[in-house]
């Protein structure tokens, strides 16, 4: 079914149905458009429309040679190649730059904003590479991206202009994280359970002064079911810490989701139709949307390495009382330890990450472009951060599930459609096999 859009805020990135724009917003953008028009024929120069770009913008464009320079400005800016994003992200690029065109700034024809929505609907999404984006803002991913559209006067730049690409992306992958955080947090709540942790480090008085922890520890408290008698006073680190952990997680991730806003509401095309000027800007630079995805992917990354430290105590018989490395008969089988290592090679993927994107000061275009904050590898680091912390996740799932396998303490009620689903996935563990297809099936079916 269609979905009429009548307001920029409408357009979801992660959205999958066709989508048409509203007739009132359309002649709303064809005023602003008509309008910067009139102010385009006046001959004052106007960066990358009667100019040249970048270092070559002293150089004024003839009235012929500016017919054909808005095509060029795409052609001669497609330099990447394989690999390619895939299609979901594809189509959040193509909605994060309908979004910003939405507002006006860009003073695009709605012949051009046919052609986006003409291409978001066809199904077929355009090659854009995956990395090499190189630049101040991203214009190599989005010279691809446009390359079949046919831009008027000013759309070539417009097209090119802002971060729109890593926007739309850094909205879906928020998406992702919302759902993965509440995986994340019933993982670990199922862990708390079979272990039989003291349930004092999630009481409620514990989140004192902070509403994100509050939340988290209810919700903890709440799938891991009533306390029993605890095994020890105090379980490992990786189980008392998991409010924390997690409720840092969601914190990161409601910053992630106010930047997104931010980069689509705020002005990031330049130059910008404002108050009927075409002004210069700056919102390219991107610098607030590649912080907070570094935060998150730094998030992530403690989650999957506390994670995988709960993983190796419910190997341990001394944290449990479970036979060793949850196999039904150790010494002939080696249980899950190998589940562990493979998770350990995955927090250790993840750590590399985790190096903050915006600290180049790489020069291009002869200087005219000497600083960058790399936002689209930002949020493709955040990505593989999202894609590694799932395979951790399914990791530390295997292993609760075998644990209340060979326990005599029950799936919380909470927690019982999780395993429902879980053994669904995954046959019932009596002996060694490659457990790695019991993971790829959870990452399938369950993650």
């Amino acid at each position: 079914m269609t979905k009429t859009i009548t307001h920029a805020a409408e357009l979801d990135p992660a959205g999958p149905e066709p989508i048409e724009i509203a007739p009132e917003l359309l002649d709303r953008l064809a005023a602003i458009r008509a309008d910067a028009l009139r102010t385009l024929a006046s001959g004052r120069p106007v960066y990358g429309v009667n100019t040249g770009m970048g270092n070559l913008s002293k150089v004024r464009l003839t009235e012929d040679e500016q017919r054909i320079h808005q095509r060029n400005l795409l052609l001669g800016r497609a330099v990447g190649g394989p690999p390619w994003l895939p299609a979901e992200e594809v189509r959040a690029v193509l909605i994060g730059r309908l979004r910003t065109f939405l507002t006006g700034d860009a003073a695009v024809s709605t012949d051009l904003i046919h052609q986006l929505v003409a291409l978001i609907n066809s199904g077929e999404p355009p090659k854009i590479p995956l990395e090499g984006a190189g630049s101040a803002g991203e214009i190599i991913p989005l010279a691809h991206a446009f390359a079949s559209l046919d831009p008027g006067p000013k759309e070539g730049i417009s097209l090119l202009a802002g971060i729109p690409g890593a926007t739309g992306r850094a909205a879906l992958h928020a998406t992702r994280v919302h759902q993965l955080a509440d995986k994340l947090t019933a993982v670990a709540a199922a862990a708390i359970a079979v272990v039989g942790a003291n349930r004092d480090p999630y009481g409620e008085a514990v989140g004192r002064a902070d509403e994100a922890l509050t939340a988290e520890l209810a919700r903890l408290r709440d799938l891991a079911g009533p306390e029993p008698d605890p095994r020890s006073l105090q379980a490992p680190v990786s189980f008392r810490v998991a409010g924390h952990v997690l409720a840092h997680v969601r914190r990161t991730l409601q910053n992630l989701d106010a930047a997104v806003e931010r980069a689509f509401d705020g002005v990031t095309d330049s130059p910008a139709y404002l108050d009927g000027e075409f002004v210069g800007t700056a919102g390219f630079h991107g610098i607030d949307l590649t912080a907070h995805c570094d935060h998150l992917t730094a998030a992530l990354a403690h989650a999957a390495e506390v994670s995988t430290a709960r993983l190796h105590r419910l190997l341990d018989p001394a944290v449990t009382g479970l036979q060793p490395q949850l196999a039904r008969e150790p010494g002939p089988q080696a249980g899950l330890v190998a589940v562990h290592k493979r998770a350990v090679a995955t927090t250790h993927q993840l750590r590399r990450l985790t190096l903050p994107t915006a600290i180049s000061t790489a020069e291009t275009s002869n200087g005219q472009e000497d600083v960058q904050t790399f936002s689209w590898e930002a949020v493709g680091n955040l990505a593989e951060a999202i894609r590694l912390t799932r395979e951790t996740t399914a990791c530390e799932l295997l292993a609760v599930r075998q644990a209340f396998a060979l326990s005599d303490r029950p799936i919380p009620t909470a927690l019982q459609p999780l395993f429902q689903a879980v053994d669904a996935a995954v046959p019932p563990i009596h002996t060694d096999r490659p457990f790695g297809q019991d993971l790829t099936n959870l990452l399938t079916t369950v993650l």
